[in-house]
């Protein structure tokens, strides 16, 4: 029986503070100080601590070469053996386990596939996180944090500066002023077909598609490494004209959506709610957009290279711009959120994390005409009144 390491595996020293108990005893509250060892695997969502014999253990193996078990066992480490295999941070060679398997053949970058992983969230309520922190501290955000670094770096005296030419007007100049996030989206209205569907288009359709090398690549209207456009668009529909309220995912080349699953207008709500993490702003959007990363697509050509999954958060940024352009100019609005359940979204879409990995959330629809909830307009180009004020 042969073994070997996890494809992937970060181990951090974590100190650990906890009240001294002989000091307490001894009538003085002080904190002790201990290293645990962690273990962060690529495969694994949770974390594990680590013995010293687990550490040395986890040094003798390999993690591309198998080891015969018989061999390690000379080091009477029989017990480490068992709890490393249980645990998933060793692998047997006839172990039905894929995940580990996986990560080999879609070539991750160690690194990136560990942080990957596990920076996701899973039932977080950032409402409830914003109230205990209402709660707990009447300080102003520079109260608490100090000042922040100015809004721009300064390389030279305001003297030795080069003036430019002002920008000549155009139509892509009053569009970007009003693009702006949206916090207020009508919670009634139905976004209509015609206008859903030039947005998807506009944003993740695909103009063409063309072999390069031998390769197929897709023309869109934003740039992606390789022309490989990895990023999967999918979506939660609650009020569309004509589409039935559910889950969604769109073909770029069909131009088409594929439906996975209906909702009833509760579901959509609990399942807006829980992919956002409670920010409610963004839970009465009519349309949620996912942007869904498929590594493989990209990291085909770029084996386990160190900018790949950059590149791929980079084109959540380019289809996240296009979006709030597109919905500007058909006068609606738009909005992008990182602070998102990763998990809740991997389960309602049958996403396996490593695979096609929630990178964000979009959204797009009418917006109130009421500002409820504060909105960052320093031009007053969405709310002309500039004394209008947020009710929260």
């Amino acid at each position: 029986m042969r073994v070997r390491r996890c494809h992937t595996l970060l181990i951090e020293p974590r100190e650990i503070r906890a009240v001294d108990l002989n000091t307490l005893l001894a009538g003085e509250a002080r904190l002790a100080s201990s290293i645990q060892w962690v273990a962060l695997a690529a495969h694994l969502d949770g974390e594990i601590v680590l013995d010293p014999t687990d550490l040395l253990l986890l040094g003798r193996l390999s993690p591309t070469q198998w080891t015969e078990r018989s061999s390690l066992a000379m080091h009477d480490d029989s017990a480490a053996i068992d709890r490393l295999i249980a645990c998933g941070l060793a692998i047997l060679e006839d172990s039905p386990e894929r995940s580990d398997r996986a990560l080999r053949e879609n070539h991750w970058h160690g690194l990136a596939a560990v942080a990957h992983r596990h920076l996701r969230w899973r039932s977080v309520d950032t409402h409830q996180a914003r109230e205990e922190v209402a709660q707990s501290s009447e300080q102003s955000m520079v109260e608490r944090l100090g000042q922040p670094p100015p809004v721009t770096h300064e390389r030279t005296e305001a003297g030795f500066r080069l003036a430019l030419r002002p920008l000549r007007e155009g139509p892509l100049d009053v569009l970007t002023r009003k693009r702006t996030t949206c916090r207020n989206f009508d919670p009634h209205r139905v976004i209509d077909a015609q206008t859903f569907g030039s947005i998807l288009q506009r944003v993740h359709g695909a103009h063409a598609v063309a072999e390069v090398s031998g390769v197929s690549v897709l023309k869109k209207a934003v740039p992606s490494a390789g022309g490989l456009h990895p990023i999967e668009a999918y979506l939660l529909v609650q009020r569309v004209e004509g589409i039935v309220p559910g889950l969604y995912h769109y073909h770029p080349v069909a131009h088409a959506l594929e439906p996975i699953r209906s909702l009833s207008a509760t579901q959509c709500i609990e399942l807006a709610r829980s992919f956002v993490a409670n920010q409610d702003w963004f839970v009465r959007a009519p349309v949620q957009v996912i942007l869904a990363g498929r590594f493989r697509r990209n990291f085909w050509k770029y084996r386990s290279h160190a900018k790949a999954w950059r590149a791929i958060i980079l084109d959540a940024g380019h289809l996240s711009q296009m979006q709030y352009l597109a919905a500007t100019e058909l006068g609606l609005a738009a909005f992008i959120t990182a602070a998102v359940n990763e998990g809740e979204i991997e389960d309602a879409f049958g996403l396996d994390p490593m695979e096609e990995g929630v990178l964000a959330v979009t959204g797009f629809g009418y917006r109130g005409e009421t500002m409820n909830d504060l909105e960052f307009d320093p031009l007053h180009a969405v709310w002309p009144d500039p004394d209008c004020s947020a009710a929260s």
